[in-house]
């Protein structure tokens, strides 16, 4: 049994079923120590030629009913309290999923999706063990320990007082063990954690692998994670080990002694041949709760650790969340504009984004241009709430973003990321994300790919919209995820529209097919394409060029030409790019 302040409140919400199973135990424990006495005097009625032959058989009929109320209690105890520690698990599962999907985007940056995916599953498992079964051997154990040893002293004092000896020892044992169990399971499930990263990471790059001919060079990594797993698993087994044999050899040396000072007791006439046989059964029932204190401690030790980390993860804190008090505006139109704005991240020492200053007027296109690195991807994460900013910096329709929900900022946004990200499931599914009813789905899914010019594309696959992609995507060829990831944000029809830089992957007429269809669908609606390519952007109401985190310029293609030579120095060259290509 463990308790924390992650688990504590499914104690309360399940107590019923907690204290119908202990009930259960109890009977069973009970009526488990009823049939040696029983047996006991079945033994010395015979010895003594005092039991009849009803009597045999009145005796086998309690047995017999005694057994029949076990098997009931047994079936309880497993239905109440493993059904309860499920409970468990499922709810704070829950509650782990819930609060990684609100944690920010510094927390991933921070730890590695494979290594939480360890608390996910090992830890959460080595929770459920200590709630269900770690309780049934905590109530168990005690009990019957406890009623054993009672009923032994009524037997014969001096017995009991011997027999009890090892129950000390093997307690002095068990504590010294368990917090180094605790410790050396805290590292195996460490290991285990980087092991699961560097999986997850090797099979997501799987073809960066094979491309580079790594695959040699990446399994003698794996064996250094997967030996490290190994050996911190081995020294907690180890300990395991030793406090194990340990509990099962003080027992066998008592067992033996019962048996030999036992004999000697007999002879001297202060129990009968029976008493000695209910003993000795009374003692073999409390062999479980002296072997199950060696259990308890390497199960609770495991959930007390695996608790701790998940308690760490619950106790992340949420840093992108709304202020009290905020109001949802009533439409939103679409026009932003950055006031001075300078941003860093949490874990950066320097600026990323210095005194940001721009305007774009709702239902415009306007681009976005500056080298790899300059901040064009920092200023779209804000504009997206991922971060936070300063107060009275950034604005959505004159209103300080701060002071918008960050749900109805992002539910007006449609976004199409550089990595085009994709589930793995069916295109149609991936298409159709933002929507919250079926209703004239397929329909719009087919739009939305035909302006995204990816529907001829779909239809050639042997399923259609119904094929299922990979993860990530990896089925389709980067233009394809990238058209699909367009699809997905315009079948949400948002006042204002993000691309970044999310037309690179396709070839030059594609790009100008997928430009026009976003000029005809989204005319009066805002839209910010981050480029490297002049094309993509050169026929936008205004293009505003970054460099280094600051906003150097901002016009039309035209005018940014004749003015600017940061932007006139990038249309020559890739303009002399494109005549090489061409040569």
């Amino acid at each position: 049994m463990i308790f924390g302040k992650a688990i504590n409140k499914y104690y309360l919400k399940n107590w019923y079923l907690f204290l119908l199973g202990i009930i259960a135990l109890i009977a069973i424990d009970y009526f488990q120590l009823e049939i040696p006495r029983y047996i006991g005097k079945l033994f010395d009625g015979l010895d003594e030629g005092t039991m009849d032959k009803q009597g045999i058989i009145d005796i086998i009929l309690i047995i017999m009913s005694f057994t029949a109320v076990m098997v009931v209690g047994r079936f309880v105890w497993r239905i109440t309290i493993f059904g309860a520690s499920r409970k468990f698990d499922y709810g704070l599962r829950n509650d782990m999923f819930e609060h990684a999907e609100d944690l920010s985007a510094s927390f991933y940056q921070e730890n590695k999706t494979g290594g939480l995916m360890a608390y996910f599953t090992n830890d959460l498992e080595a929770v459920r063990r200590a709630v269900g079964p770690g309780m049934i051997m905590f109530v168990d154990a005690t009990f019957l320990g406890i009623l054993a040893v009672i009923r032994m002293l009524q037997v014969n004092v001096e017995l009991a007082v011997f027999s009890a000896v090892p129950l000390t020892l093997i307690t002095v044992i068990g504590g010294v063990l368990g917090s180094k169990m605790r410790k050396k399971f805290k590292e195996a499930q460490k290991a285990f954690e980087d092991m699961s990263d560097f999986v997850n990471e090797n099979l997501s790059g799987i073809g960066v692998v094979k491309a580079f001919v790594k695959e040699k060079i990446e399994r003698l990594e794996f064996s250094k994670y997967n030996n490290n797993t190994k050996q911190k698993n081995i020294e907690y087994v180890r300990l395991n080990t030793i406090l194990q044999i340990s509990v099962r050899f003080i027992i066998g040396a008592i067992i033996v002694l019962i048996i030999g000072y036992g004999g000697l007791i007999v002879q001297r006439g202060d129990i009968t041949g029976g008493e000695l046989v209910y003993f000795f059964s009374l003692f073999g029932a409390l062999v479980w709760p002296m072997m199950a204190i060696a259990m308890i401690v390497g199960i609770r030790a495991n959930g007390k650790a695996s608790l701790e980390r998940i308690q760490r993860i619950l106790d992340e804190k949420v840093d992108v969340f709304d202020k009290e008090g905020i109001v949802p505006l009533d439409d939103i139109k679409g026009s932003i504009e950055f006031r001075n704005l300078t941003f860093r991240y949490s874990d950066a020492n320097d600026d990323v984004l210095h005194d940001v200053s721009f305007k774009i007027e709702a239902g415009s296109t306007v681009g976005i241009l500056g080298r790899t690195g300059s901040g064009k991807t920092s200023i779209m994460d804000l504009l997206l709430r991922i971060y936070n900013v300063n107060e009275k910096s950034l604005y959505i329709d004159g209103v300080d973003i701060m002071d918008i929900p960050i749900k109805q900022v992002r539910d007006n946004i449609g976004y199409v990321p550089q990595d085009g990200f994709l589930f793995s499931d069916t295109i149609s599914n991936n298409i159709s994300l933002s929507y919250k009813s079926n209703s004239d789905l397929l329909e719009d899914v087919h739009k939305a790919a035909m302006f995204s010019d990816v529907h001829d594309n779909i239809i050639e696959f042997p399923h259609g919209y119904d094929t299922i992609i990979g993860e990530r995507g990896v089925t389709l060829s980067g233009g394809q995820r990238q058209r699909i990831s367009i699809a997905r944000a315009l079948i949400k029809n948002p006042p204002i529209m993000i691309l970044d830089d999310s037309v690179s992957a396709v070839d030059t007429n594609t790009e100008e097919t997928i430009l026009q269809n976003l000029k005809e669908l989204r005319g009066d609606k805002t839209t910010v394409i981050i480029a490297h390519r002049i094309s993509t952007i050169k026929n936008a109401d205004q293009i505003i060029i970054v460099d280094e985190g600051r906003v150097i310029d901002v016009g039309t293609h035209q005018e940014l030409f004749s003015r600017c030579a940061f932007y006139k120095d990038m249309v020559e060259r890739q303009k002399l790019e494109d005549e090489i290509e061409v040569i």
